[in-house]
């Protein structure tokens, strides 16, 4: 196994983790910050208004987005899993 091999599968272990986490964190940031603009203007501090729905909604997109989510996943797994043999030799 060489160095470059070890460097080549750790960026594709980030770029898939970031890829699989993006959409969620924009949907997470996306309703926070509507809820906090809501809650200022309405006045309302409620912390558990915020969390719960947040939790709903990256909840949401998480059912709508496993599809895709398990596609980039099981790809990349297949890709390791092929990439075995030049690791051992």
């Amino acid at each position: 196994m060489t160095y470059e091999l070890v460097v080549e599968l750790a960026r594709q272990t980030v770029i898939t983790a970031f890829l699989l986490a993006a959409p969620l964190l924009t949907v997470a940031l996306a309703v926070g910050l509507t809820v906090a603009i809501l809650q200022t203007v309405t006045q309302i501090q409620e912390q558990t208004v915020a969390f719960a729905l947040k939790l709903f909604a990256v909840g949401f997109a998480l059912f709508l987005l496993l599809p895709w989510t398990l596609g980039v996943a099981v790809r990349f797994g297949v890709q390791l899993v092929r990439s075995v043999p030049a690791m051992v030799y």
